[in-house]
């Protein structure tokens, strides 16, 4: 996802690949996780396109709804506990992002189980607690690992956006959730340790002999690189994949 600031600058001293500089309307759009908010935004979108009957009205209300619980509230949430992306929001500003953003998506959530039906309740009760249960480390981080991670905002997102559409669920969406779950985890073990590097490490030294003699030094840039600029693919993939089957379905 572009951003306002160019993160293949050499520096490894920003909390995240895609966050601006500290100060004003940048720090909320670092909160926002762009790239990743899109990703898993993303699996509500292949998830309902995979219903045998699209709604348009319904899919908007399913983003929405992720885009409220997930964009806005788990990522205010995140950084509540010990600002690991450095802002400088008030505390209080971010624990209204946390309420209204839960509570807009349990609104969002009640209209939609009286559109959709009781199956959509599971669901609807299960998003508030996965983001309060991952982002806030309940019940001893149980949640907080990469399996709680690719379930919450792998797996979730698709089998949600099916049921919003279809009321209820199929071999396909099932199957799709497992991918969105692998791609999930793919995603957690690639910036596990570039988050590492950018917000924990204070010196990173050592060097990479080759057979043929040559030497190359190890660095935080050369770490990150790679990592991030598969993020970076993948998140687009993601996305365009998304789009592409909304189009398809809705045209």
């Amino acid at each position: 996802m572009p951003t306002p600031e160019d993160p293949e600058d050499g520096s490894a001293e920003r909390p995240a690949y895609y966050a601006a500089r500290p100060g004003g309307w940048r720090d909320w759009w670092t909160l926002l996780h762009p790239p990743y908010t899109a990703w898993h935004l993303s699996y509500a979108v292949i998830g309902a396109a995979l219903a045998p009957r699209v709604q348009t009205s319904r899919l908007i209300a399913t983003v929405l709804a992720f885009f409220l619980a997930v964009g806005l509230a788990a990522h205010a949430l995140d950084e509540l506990r010990g600002r690991p992306l450095r802002t400088r929001i008030p505390a209080p500003a971010l624990v209204a992002v946390v309420v209204v953003g839960l509570a807009g998506a349990l609104v969002l959530g009640v209209a939609g189980v009286y559109r959709v039906g009781w199956t959509l309740i599971p669901f609807m009760v299960a998003g508030p607690i996965l983001v309060i249960a991952y982002n806030a480390e309940l019940f001893g981080g149980a949640m907080h690992t990469d399996s709680g991670f690719a379930a919450a905002w792998g797996a979730f997102p698709v089998l949600t956006g099916y049921v919003a559409q279809a009321g209820s669920l199929a071999v396909a969406p099932v199957l799709a959730a497992a991918g969105a779950f692998a791609l999930s985890a793919a995603q957690r073990r690639l910036s596990t340790p570039a988050r590492n590097i950018r917000r924990r490490a204070v010196r990173v030294v050592g060097s990479i002999t080759f057979g043929d003699g040559r030497i190359e030094p190890i660095t935080a840039d050369g770490l990150l690189r790679p990592l991030e600029l598969a993020l970076r693919a993948a998140s687009w993939a993601i996305v365009l994949l998304a789009a592409a089957l909304a189009v398809a379905r809705l045209t």
